[in-house]
């Protein structure tokens, strides 16, 4: 029985004068209808241009240089953009960052939901009408009458998220992509979005995958995860493993560093230097400059994945 979404030795390239540069090495995921993945490292690890890939939105200089993504068995990773426009935005939908860099100041809600039914169905503008006020209710938007007549400005952070939310899911997709979706809001609006999200994953049996730098939100939204590091996946397996017993040092050091994880009194912990450019990753492990474990292998081998005793995956030298 083959996987919902599945991505096979993902190679994603910059092409710049200097030479062409890579971005994503060797990425490999699968996921199930209904299911929930969390893609996690810090900025720069490679999280969003893995979540573009899916649904090709890579910009130039950028292009998918190797490897599949198969979507229900179909490779749609060498889909023409014509076809690809039939999953984009209708099978597979995206929540963006910014919800004021997703929505166009000035057209009304009601326009931007319709439109976007009308350019993936086959249904009357009327048809269309209804069904965004269906799918307002369900992100439990209050008077979604109303909200179909304002426009982005006049809405709250949180209200615009979840206009993003419901457009994703005006098409009734099989696969939501969140990339970092509560960055701007508080911390109170993000616990309601992450769990509106969550909820929606369990009743319409959606598949989510959110892109985060949050440990702490992954660890109580996703089944699985994966952690990435300079377009790397470097650890990956069931959320409540991986958390409960990480194994790589990086993803020791993510733990460590959450407020909360450290006694009252003790100094947080914070992990040591920056995320390589994709111009200068070291060689061998790309986390050895940063790690306190690192042997001379490390500096010039690149460890290859292997299976712990708790099931998850991990490449690292010592484990």
């Amino acid at each position: 029985m083959s996987h919902l979404l599945e991505i096979h030795d993902l190679e994603v390239k910059f092409a710049l004068r200097t030479g062409d540069i890579i971005a994503i090495d060797g990425v490999d995921l699968t996921l199930d209808r209904g299911e929930t993945l969390g893609l996690v490292g810090e900025s720069g690890a490679g999280k969003s241009v893995t979540g573009f890939s899916i649904i090709n939105l890579i910009s130039k200089p950028g292009y998918i240089s190797k490897g599949k993504i198969l979507f229900n068995g179909d490779e749609i990773s060498s889909y023409p953009d014509k076809k690809m426009r039939e999953i984009r935005g209708n099978k597979i939908s995206m929540i963006f960052q910014d919800p004021m860099m997703t929505l166009n100041p000035v057209f009304t809600i009601g326009t931007q939901m319709i439109e976007t039914l009308l350019a993936h169905k086959n249904i009357s503008k009327k048809e269309a009408t209804k069904i965004a006020l269906e799918k307002l209710k369900k992100v439990q938007i209050p008077s979604p009458g109303t909200r179909l007549n304002q426009y982005p400005h006049e809405l709250s952070g949180g209200m615009r998220q979840r206009i993003i939310i419901a457009i994703a899911l005006i098409t009734d997709p099989q696969i939501i992509i969140a990339d970092e979706p509560t960055t701007a809001l508080d911390v109170t609006i993000q616990a309601e979005i992450m769990d509106l999200l969550q909820e929606l994953c369990e009743t319409d049996n959606m598949a989510l995958i959110l892109i985060t730098h949050d440990l702490a939100v992954v660890s109580q939204v996703t089944e699985k995860i994966a952690v990435m590091y300079a377009g790397k996946i470097i650890e990956s397996g069931l959320t409540h493993e991986v958390i409960s017993n990480p194994k790589h040092p990086y993803t020791i050091g993510l733990i460590n560093s959450i407020p909360g994880s450290t006694k009252p009194g003790e100094k947080l912990q914070q992990i040591p230097g920056m995320m390589p450019t994709l111009s200068e990753i070291p060689s061998g492990c790309a986390f050895n400059p940063r790690c306190t474990e690192k042997k001379e292998i490390c500096e010039t081998i690149i460890p290859e994945p292997k299976k712990t005793d708790s099931g998850s995956i991990v490449s690292c030298h010592m484990r």
